[in-house]
């Protein structure tokens, strides 16, 4: 399937193995793919995601993948829903950090890096790329791009789609600025 990745794909799958290197991940998880397309430039998503205004606010949808980190990996649905239960996922977070330390429930270390010398995906990373040829084959192109990766992540529940929908990246308005794309600006017709 990766001969079938543009170059601004394969790009990003590079970037988001480097982006879990410089964070100490084990492994390569679906938030290293978006914040390796937030870094891309002069591609499709790039487009898109500076399009949408993701670019500006970087630092706000970073915040709000640590504050889920932070919580396990759970998404606010997730928490909502423990919520309804009576549980408060926050005293739970607070309290395990008190007696563990700050981000005792993000520790994700993993012995495998230390042996084989490389980060493997998650298997919801990896559920992203395939996604993604899914994505071009339903559009009916031939190459998958950036792009693909950007709205695989928006069609997959969890807690990145998640974070993108709260900053107004979704499925269809990534779809709307793809379609905007091509168009010249209305002045210039």
């Amino acid at each position: 399937m990766f001969e079938r990745f543009t170059k601004g794909a394969r790009a990003v799958v590079k970037g988001a193995v480097v982006q879990a290197e410089s964070q100490g991940a084990p492994v390569v998880t679906e938030e290293h793919l978006l914040l390796a397309l937030l870094d891309a430039e002069g591609t499709k998503a790039s487009f898109v995601l500076r399009a949408l205004g993701v670019t500006d606010r970087r630092e706000s949808l970073e915040a709000a993948l640590m504050d889920a980190r932070r919580r396990g990996g759970l998404s606010k649905a997730d928490t909502d829903a423990l919520a309804g239960l009576g549980i408060d996922v926050s005293e739970i977070v607070a309290r395990v950090e008190e007696a563990h330390g700050p981000g005792a429930l993000a520790d994700d270390r993993d012995e495998r890096v230390r042996r084989t010398g490389h980060r493997p995906f998650t298997s919801e990373a990896k559920g992203v790329l395939e996604r993604s040829l899914r994505v071009c084959l339903g559009r009916r192109e031939k190459a998958i791009g950036d792009e693909h990766l950007l709205l695989a992540l928006t069609a997959r529940p969890g807690v990145v789609a998640e974070t993108l929908a709260d900053h107004g990246v979704t499925y269809a308005t990534v779809e709307r600025a793809l379609g905007q794309e091509s168009r010249p600006p209305s002045g210039d017709l």
